[in-house]
């Protein structure tokens, strides 16, 4: 038995995050068409000939353009809360709806899924943890703050997935119009890897194996500046061992954590 964990890519042209045991494969959000889905599985060793369900965090473009045909071609449910399937245009080549409720928890074969929400501005944005064989991986991205709720739900993680989308002064003096600016920087916007950091320091419980750093803007961060930001923090701990620390691409997938 196994349960692996696999970030299929991540920033503002795509998200998409492979969860998988012996007996159910999750994709939560699907940023990526089929075809550029299915060549990100094959690169990651991971086999795509079913999927148990895809989990929609919201309908922004980067968390969705792949859905319509990744569903169709697995035949697979899509869990999605109410709000954000409203917010969706009718396709009618999803066929198999499943309504999913923040804070209610609900099973999909050996994995129990835990949406919950957070403060982005989409209909009804949530993230997730996921449980299999008393494995836990939270996915966290866009939020513009980190309310109390969040601290909650990631405690106890073996694998955490979560923002760090941008550097406050390459933001400041980018090239976004003003307006976009004060959207990213919002409580309803995206995390800095300030925020980020902050929380790693202060809330995170120190218990993750690996944490994935996701969500970078290709505009208004750098890797390194993430990578330094968030290990600092981290090196600023003084209770139990350092975790893993990666960075999801936009282009590429992450190598695939095993359990």
């Amino acid at each position: 038995m196994s349960v692996r964990v696999c970030v299929l890519g991540s920033g503002s042209k795509g998200n998409s995050t492979w969860v998988a045991t012996e007996s159910a494969r999750v994709l939560v959000d699907a940023g990526f068409s089929r075809r550029e889905t299915l060549a990100r599985l094959a690169a990651a060793g991971e086999p795509a000939d079913w999927c148990t369900a895809v989990l929609v965090s919201h309908e922004h473009a980067d968390h969705v353009c792949g859905l319509s045909r990744l569903a169709a071609s697995w035949k697979c449910p899509v869990h999605i809360t109410a709000a954000t399937r409203a917010a969706l245009p009718s396709d009618p080549r999803i066929n198999a709806w499943e309504t999913m409720t923040p804070g209610a928890r609900f099973q999909l074969r050996d994995i129990e899924i835990s949406p919950f929400s957070i403060p982005h501005d989409a209909a009804d944005p949530v993230a997730f943890t996921l449980v299999a064989q008393g494995i836990k991986i939270a996915i966290v991205t866009d939020l513009g703050y980190i309310p109390e709720l969040v601290k909650q739900r990631v405690e106890g993680c073996h694998c955490l997935i979560f923002e760090s989308n941008h550097d406050l002064e390459m933001l400041k003096i980018g090239p976004y119009p003003w307006h976009v600016k004060q959207r990213v920087m919002s409580r309803q916007g995206h995390l800095s890897n300030l925020a980020t950091a902050e929380f790693l320091q202060s809330d995170f419980d120190g218990n993750a194996q690996v944490i994935v750093l996701a969500h970078l803007s290709e505009t208004n961060n750098h890797p390194e500046i993430a990578r330094l930001s968030a290990e600092e923090a981290l090196s600023r701990r003084v209770r139990n061992a350092r975790p893993e620390l990666l960075l999801a691409e936009q282009s590429a997938p992450t190598r695939t954590f095993k359990w």
